[in-house]
């Protein structure tokens, strides 16, 4: 079975203010590198090739100068830092998660998918559990990590010996059939799917937000019985403010980041 790569690298980036104005989100510098580079590097270790980048259409062309076909030495070395086949897209408006999704549709064909938020940063790449993903059956898989605000979150309702049933978004707030979060397990910016997932896209119906939600994707998957979770190894960062931008640096050079079991 073959696989495919997704980076969602679009919006706005209201949180971090003026300094989006000028250049893309994802190439702000997290760590010594530009954010982008830590999804690409774990998609990468994770034996995926082939990646689509979705991103807005203010400064798509900064990614592509940057980035180009995929290929990419070290600075000063001819040591490869990348080596991917790199494909853009353009997102001219806002419309979701599963919207970013839907575009690739064409790109992926009859392969699986891994997707992953351009800003989501992660201690350990997953790489087995992504390997064991690709190599499996049909379904989706969602990464998630024990929160202690999940009122915040999209979390998963788990059934009979662990199953995820359902996937609830911000508890008593958009998802109304539940007055609190039903568990503190929060998804993360790392999805798994098989081909299927484009069935479901072109049927879903845009969230009061107006947006396609990757929740509703989720939830799909889950009630089918088709949706597996993996709790994430390590710490998980979501690079969405000016403030989080130093501290997420500083836990990559304690910590490392996208280390492999």
């Amino acid at each position: 079975m073959n696989v495919k790569g997704l980076i969602a690298a679009g919006g706005e980036a209201t949180r971090l203010g003026e300094l989006t104005r000028v250049v893309n989100k994802h190439l702000l510098p997290v760590g010594g590198w530009p954010m982008i580079y830590y999804p690409l590097q774990l998609l990468q270790l994770a034996g995926v090739h082939d990646v689509l980048i979705v991103t807005g259409q203010g400064h798509a062309g900064q990614l592509i100068d940057l980035l180009g076909d995929g290929r990419m030495p070290r600075r000063g070395s001819e040591e490869p830092l990348f080596d991917l086949d790199l494909t853009y897209k353009v997102q001219v408006e806002a419309g979701g998660i599963a919207q970013v999704v839907g575009m690739a549709e064409t790109f992926v064909g009859a392969d699986k998918l891994v997707v992953c938020l351009g800003d989501n940063i992660f201690e350990y790449a997953e790489v087995a559990a992504i390997r064991a993903f690709v190599e499996g059956d049909d379904g989706a898989a969602v990464f998630v990590k024990d929160v202690p605000d999940p009122e915040r979150f999209g979390v998963v309702v788990y059934g009979d010996e662990g199953r995820v049933t359902d996937v609830v978004e911000k508890a008593g707030v958009v998802d109304m059939r539940y007055d609190a979060p039903p568990s503190s397990d929060a998804v993360v910016g790392l999805y798994c799917y098989d081909d299927g997932v484009f069935d479901l896209i072109r049927d879903l119906r845009p969230s009061s937000r107006g947006e396609l939600e990757i929740t509703d994707v989720n939830r799909h998957y889950a009630e089918r019985g088709t949706l597996a979770a993996h709790r994430v190894t390590g710490w998980w960062e979501d690079a969405g403010t000016q403030e989080s931008l130093p501290e997420i640096g500083a836990l990559i050079a304690r910590t490392g980041v996208n280390k492999v079991a």
